[in-house]
């Protein structure tokens, strides 16, 4: 098969849905498929040749995001349609449709191309954080008209299913996110990092994620004045300072990438997830894969991924002292710790990136075959 993959993000940038588009992709040229990928351009200094990889990448000319100068919205242009319709789809994907996507599902619907629109990113949760001048309700007519649009939309969680259902989405299928279970492995514990970090012995917290507003970070300011605990926090936004202020006792060690993320996930004695606006939440997979047991709001995509008291705790969504409460309790007990690590690294180690492509595939295929709503979740 043919297909076009039109994202609203992808490298440089570091999100989930960069990350599972470059996994689908990879995937889909293993499988023997061809895949093209149309992205926004990353901000000045970004090279043609620095697209390596084993499929054709396209750069839109983009935009930064109002009061989000990191990330940056494709501008659609006569360059979409030519680079659509010059691959000659079997399928257009849509990645997390909001702009660039809104302008790729009208080209297949002109053209008569199927489409498979993936939802993954909280949108009308973003419009309340940034005030960008659309709000919620607007933002949600938005997402109805676009993924109404395609064949079938792809939901990342129960939740976020249960949302889209709610505001009037149509034809919705689970579709969750893979794990690299190799490279997200407890072998990959470092005493030395582990002394770096926590130099007294300390119960060592971490989070890692994008720094931004809707990610409510500010919320482990109760879980850094437990004593005996460091925590850490991975990652970088456009809420890096403020947060820096607001958690002065926390260590802030920016992006860190592959192993070096392998690494520090497995370091850890607990992983705390805050943001209440999750479709999914990969770095709780992650932190899951690399025997950590995971500290959550009981709100969206971690409701799936979280059993509570069996591979970590789920607590109220927005509430600083009960994730405060939460950490408190398994600093205390060293073998509970343990017992919801390795539960929770046995839930997710055959969840491989493999299977979720090969599930992609089907999805492709049932949409070119027009097949009935077998596994549908709604009409």
């Amino acid at each position: 098969m043919r297909i076009a993959i039109v994202t609203e993000s992808f490298p440089p940038d570091v999100n989930g849905v960069a990350h599972s588009v470059v996994r689908a992709a990879e995937h889909l040229v293993a499988r023997g498929h061809e895949p093209l990928v149309v992205a926004p351009a990353p901000a000045g200094g970004w090279r043609r040749r620095a697209d390596h990889h084993a499929y054709p990448v396209v750069r839109i000319p983009s935009v930064p995001l109002p009061r989000y100068q990191g990330f940056r919205l494709g501008v659609p242009s006569v360059g979409l349609t030519g680079a659509l319709l010059g691959h000659r789809p079997d399928v257009v994907h849509l990645a997390s449709p909001f702009v660039l996507g809104a302008a790729g599902a009208s080209v297949a619907a002109r053209h008569g191309l199927p489409a498979v629109a993936v939802y993954q990113t909280d949108v009308a949760a973003y419009a309340r954080a940034y005030r960008v001048g659309w709000g919620e309700a607007a933002a949600w007519r938005r997402i109805r008209e676009i993924h109404n649009s395609a064949q079938r939309t792809l939901a990342p969680s129960t939740r976020a299913a249960a949302d889209l259902i709610t505001h009037g989405v149509r034809r919705i299928w689970l579709w969750r996110r893979g794990v690299d279970a190799v490279r997200f492995h407890p072998a990959r514990r470092s005493d030395r990092l582990r002394a770096t970090l926590a130099p007294a012995g300390e119960l060592l917290v971490g989070y890692v994620g994008r720094l931004a507003p809707e990610k409510r970070v500010e919320l482990l300011a109760p879980v850094t004045e437990l004593p005996g605990v460091r925590v850490v926090v991975v990652g970088d936004g456009p809420a890096r300072r403020h947060l820096e202020r607001a958690l002065p006792a926390a260590r802030f060690l920016g992006v860190r990438r592959d192993d070096a993320l392998a690494e520090l996930y497995a370091s850890l004695d607990v992983f705390v997830h805050t943001g209440p606006h999750e479709t999914f939440g990969q770095t709780l997979q992650e932190a899951a894969a690399s025997g950590v047991p995971v500290v959550a709001p009981a709100s969206g995509g971690p409701v799936d991924l979280v059993e509570s008291g069996v591979t970590g705790l789920l607590v109220p969504p927005d509430d600083g002292a009960a994730l405060a409460a939460a950490v408190a309790e398994l600093a205390a007990d060293a073998s509970r710790r343990a017992r919801y690590g390795a539960a929770a690294r046995t839930a997710v180690a055959r969840r491989s990136w493999d299977a979720v492509g090969d599930e992609l595939i089907g999805h492709y295929e049932a949409v070119l075959a027009g097949a009935p709503a077998a596994g549908r979740l709604a009409a």
